[in-house]
């Protein structure tokens, strides 16, 4: 797709990163004039000379007040904190200020599909495009997945399914979705948000201009989320882990089952797939309110693979069994990971992004022993030592060293963190690969001894 439907503005664009480069070069082909404003300097970039090779005004180094000169609209990118000062400036100069789901909203042309939740949203998103793609729909999964949804947007899609983050959420007014979905919501993030309420507030935003024939899909069994999806003005329809009421999705044992209309079954969840039954009955309600059939649901989740570091087995050795949930950055992911296995050794810890990680005490039944590891590591130490064996370790490596020593045949040695990965690694998915690699080197030496 091509227009220029900001031609004459000038954008400046704040953050330099994946999704703030992929604005900048939407903005380009779409007529602006553009400039990105970067906090770090220029040698820790990798895109600048491409991005200044289609015309991109790169400040990079730290933003300044004049960066903002001649501005029309700035797009911020998410994880740049409402509260900084670059966007205080914008505010003062009254300015528009977009997230990036401003601008898919701008651009897209094409019916979406919204979901959010403190987790598993990739997974869900993941699911509801495979079951659009089964129904014959060219639909792509976008947004905060890894693929901008301004850069999907102009791709010329039937359909899109958009994974949107509280960051992004915060900073929209046009995002309008045919339909949402709100999975779960637990405290997380609260550094960057200030408090519970605005981060809960800032889900909620996915389903605020909806209206008459959108539909809203919300939790019932998550009370706190239940509650903001009940404040949805459109069409309200539910998933469950459990049996469903009319108008809901749900389980029946290990069969997800319809309740829209006709009762219908969609096939079952198989036993390595238990921790996803809450994305599969999310997936299902989203994809049957947009219309695909109950058929093409079943087959889409059916053929679904999820991403890696959600809950994948790495490796087994000595009857152990080593699980990469690497993704589970918070409480809700870790508990939620916990809640279907027992026997296991725990590899928790990280940055834990000012939440209270007490709420793991609850999952000590589960457990066999915990590795702390990163700056949350006393922390651990301090809810577990008198519950379970703790250790700590100053490395992923060492961790799983550790973790095995407590483990034994038909246990679990699980990175679930409950923390980001920021204070050890570049991200969850260099944590969760080399936890996979540290658990695959194990019969290489005499870890026992």
């Amino acid at each position: 797709m091509t227009g220029r439907r900001f031609g004459g503005e000038r954008a400046v664009v704040v953050g330099a990163g994946v999704a703030g480069a992929a604005a900048a070069r939407v903005l380009v082909a779409e007529g602006a004039d553009v400039r990105i404003t970067e906090a770090l300097p220029e040698a820790e970039l990798s895109d600048t000379a491409a991005l200044r090779e289609i015309g991109v005004d790169v400040r990079a180094g730290g933003h300044e007040p004049d960066h903002l000169d001649g501005a029309t609209l700035v797009v911020v990118s998410p994880g740049v904190s409402p509260h900084a000062d670059v966007i205080r400036w914008a505010r003062d100069r009254g300015l528009p200020s977009w997230g990036e789901m401003e601008l898919g909203a701008q651009l897209a042309d094409a019916p979406y599909i919204a979901v959010t939740g403190t987790n598993g949203k990739t997974t869900t998103a993941g699911m509801v495009a495979a079951c659009l793609r089964v129904a014959g729909v060219d639909a792509a999964a976008c947004g905060n997945i890894g693929h901008p949804f301004p850069v999907a947007a102009r791709e010329g899609h039937e359909a899109l399914v958009v994974e949107c983050s509280s960051f992004q959420l915060a900073m929209q007014e046009s995002f309008h979705p045919r339909v949402s979905v709100l999975l779960n919501v637990a405290p997380d993030h609260l550094d960057w948000h200030g408090s519970f309420e605005a981060y809960a507030a800032a889900k909620a935003r996915i389903f605020a201009r909806q209206t008459g024939g959108d539909t809203h899909v919300g939790n019932r069994d998550d009370v706190r989320a239940a509650t903001l999806s009940r404040r949805a003005r459109c069409r309200l329809a539910w998933f469950s882990e459990h049996e469903p009421a009319n108008g809901e999705v749900g389980y029946r044992a290990a069969e997800l089952v319809s309740m829209f209309g006709e009762p219908e079954r969609l096939g079952r969840i198989p036993a390595d797939r238990a921790g996803f039954r809450a994305n599969a009955a999310a997936a299902a309600a989203c994809a049957l309110a947009y219309g695909v059939s109950p058929r093409a649901v079943e087959d889409g989740l059916r053929g679904f693979v999820p991403a890696p570091h959600r809950g994948e087995t790495v490796a087994e050795y000595e009857g152990v069994r080593f699980v990469d949930d690497s993704k589970a950055t918070n409480v809700h992911a870790a508990t939620a990971a916990l809640a279907g296995v027992i026997d296991v050794v725990l590899i928790a810890g990280g940055r834990a992004k000012g939440a209270d990680l007490t709420p793991l005490a609850a999952s000590a039944g589960h457990l066999r022993g915990v590795v702390a590891i990163g700056e949350a590591a006393s922390q651990l130490t301090e809810i577990f030592e008198t519950l379970v064996p703790v250790v700590t370790a100053g490395s992923i490596e060492d961790a799983v060293r550790r973790a095995f020593k407590m483990s034994g045949p038909g246990s679990t040695v699980l990175l679930a963190p409950a923390c980001a990965s920021w204070d050890q690694f570049r991200d969850y998915r260099e944590r969760g690969d080399r936890f996979a690699a540290a658990a695959r080197s194990l019969r290489e030496v005499d870890v026992r001894g």
